[in-house]
């Protein structure tokens, strides 16, 4: 005796379970992917950094909250592979057996009363003010608008990003 409809309901679930095969693949092999990452490469546009050690070749960052004194870079662009990034952004590629496995473009994300380093090959880096390293000291932050010409006297230098639009107000670390 046949039951109506048991092929079709047998050609559904087979399919149904398809899917899912292909499911769990793409995703496993998305995860596997990642699971190469560290946590920095594996942040997202948007997200915040911190440069616990600065080198051209081994740098040891971490992801923080962007509202950190820590926070001294912000992402504003991820690729998987090598991109010029503007002129503005400071750029971060992570490798792996000779291969990038991520490269992101990175804005200061610098806080106001804050000090940092500043170093030619490794980029940015928070300071405590009273530290010898320190290099200058964000003396205001100005969000919205690209324009040296806001900061005031206190000011010895100064640095503007143009997307998210900010100018940093630049003294030296020891007030």
């Amino acid at each position: 005796m046949k039951i109506p409809g048991t092929r079709l309901l047998a050609r559904i679930v087979l399919a149904l379970l398809a899917v899912a095969a292909v499911a769990v693949a793409v995703t496993g092999c998305s995860a596997i992917k990642d699971a190469s990452k560290s946590d920095t490469a594996k942040a997202k546009v948007g997200d915040c950094i911190n440069v616990i050690k600065g080198s051209a070749v081994d740098s040891k960052t971490e992801p923080v909250d962007c509202s950190s004194e820590k926070a001294v870079y912000k992402i504003v662009q991820t690729y998987d592979t090598k991109t010029d990034c503007s002129e503005d952004y400071t750029s971060y590629e992570e490798t792996l057996n000779g291969g990038t496995t991520a490269f992101l473009c990175l804005a200061p994300n610098f806080k106001q009363g804050s000090c940092y380093i500043d170093n030619n090959l490794t980029g940015y880096q928070f300071a405590d003010c009273a530290s010898t390293e320190a290099a200058f000291r964000v003396i205001q932050r100005i969000d919205g608008q690209v324009d040296e010409l806001l900061c005031g006297a206190e000011s010895e230098k100064f640095l503007t990003v143009s997307d998210p639009k900010t100018t940093f107000c630049l003294g030296r670390p020891k007030a």
